[in-house]
């Protein structure tokens, strides 16, 4: 079977429930589209605010509150938010990634700390968070066992290769800028090849059914597992998985009976979160942004905007002003398409209000420096 450019768009927004927000609980809808990317406190809940129909911000925080919903540091180094049965099967599958990244790490060896230390400090580290725990009670719990200060590098990986959870420290958001920890309900088993293969044969299968058809390159960019890995867990599932051919002769791999929505599909106007993982879940990043206004989105440091989405391809960039959401246009957008928007940022905006209006003032930065844009406009809530 072959598909198109197009209908590979489509189907990436339909599993993502961009094509039409639906009536789910938080905890289902996050686990229907495998995690949210989470650095950004508010960045969930305008994320499933485009995806849940009369999304409620509370039902999140009940969901985070109760760990039915947690935030660790997984697919692509970085936070993600994902429910906590799939949580064990996803930190197997990326432990080796985590280990090489974390603990062999240049500044980690420099700071005079290694592997070996690393696990031979865990056992006693996740034993003292099995209880709620600071940021810095933990750091000094590890300095203590050490006899010596550690440094801020050393706390910083060890807390993203350990399996804990964060504990909500917020508003206005489940968290804030100080940090507190709890070890995972369920440990993942590390260091053990054969369940990490297991674990990332899973979490491959579930990319699948909440962002495919996709390649191996899509799937290493998605977890940022090396790709030898990625081939080796698509050759356990390739009894599970259809074969399909993607633009430029391309192999795809996908779930039998996953939805494939027609090309012709309407798909509805979106402001999309910072980092909203439809930007960042593919080596080919055109299936969402079009090549020449990447760069005007993923910035030099990884800072990836606020965006627009018009007919399914992003169209311009968005963020919260006095008065209303300032929608930035990349090309001229038809009239229908502003009424749209407006109607979006209508409805984000009072989450927002609620909230934190200026939810990402800190990146105003970006807009001062200057986007290539043809029009803005204040879209007034």
């Amino acid at each position: 079977m072959v598909i198109t450019a197009r209908a590979l768009n489509r189907s990436t927004l339909h599993r993502q429930l961009l094509l039409e927000r639906e009536p789910l609980g938080v905890a289902e809808a996050v686990r229907r589209v495998v995690g949210l990317q989470a650095q950004h406190p508010g960045s969930p809940y305008v994320a499933l605010w485009n995806r849940v129909a009369g999304f409620d911000p509370e039902h999140l925080d009940g969901a985070v509150s109760g760990f039915e919903l947690v935030r660790s540091t997984l697919m692509r180094l970085t936070l993600h938010l994902v429910h906590a049965e799939d949580y064990r099967a996803f930190r197997e599958g990326m432990e080796p990634t985590l280990r090489g990244s974390r603990l062999h790490d240049p500044r980690f060896k420099a700071a005079g700390f290694t592997a070996a230390d690393a696990d031979a400090l865990l056992p006693g580290l996740l034993a003292y968070a099995e209880s709620t725990r600071t940021g810095a009670e933990l750091r000094e719990h590890i300095a203590k066992g050490r006899g010596e200060p550690v440094e801020a590098v050393v706390w910083r990986m060890v807390r993203q290769y350990a399996p804990l959870w964060h504990a909500p420290t917020g508003p206005p958001w489940s968290f804030g800028t100080k940090q507190a920890f709890v070890t995972a309900d369920e440990l993942p088993v590390l260091g053990d090849p054969e369940v990490s293969a297991a674990g990332l044969a899973v979490l491959v299968r579930r990319y699948l059914e909440g962002f495919g058809p996709a390649s191996i390159p899509d799937m290493a960019q998605f977890t940022t597992a090396p790709r030898g890995l990625v081939r080796e867990a698509v050759k356990t599932l390739e009894g599970e998985l259809e074969r399909l051919e993607g633009p430029g002769g391309t192999v795809l791999y996908d779930v039998p009976g996953a939805p494939r929505p027609d090309e012709e599909v309407p798909a509805p106007p979106r402001l999309l979160a910072m980092w909203d993982s439809v930007l960042l879940a593919y080596a080919d990043r055109g299936r969402i942004i079009p090549p020449e206004y990447r760069k005007r989105v993923i910035r030099v440091n990884g800072d990836t905007l606020p965006t627009v989405l018009v007919d399914g391809y992003v169209a311009g960039v968005w963020r919260p002003v006095e008065g209303g959401i300032e929608v930035s246009a990349f090309h001229p957008l038809a009239a229908a398409d502003w009424e749209a928007l407006g109607a979006e940022a209508a409805s984000l905006g009072r989450l927002l209000a609620a909230r934190d209006p200026h939810v990402y003032r800190r990146y105003d930065h970006w807009w001062v420096k200057g986007l290539p844009t043809v029009e803005s406009r204040v879209l007034a809530y």
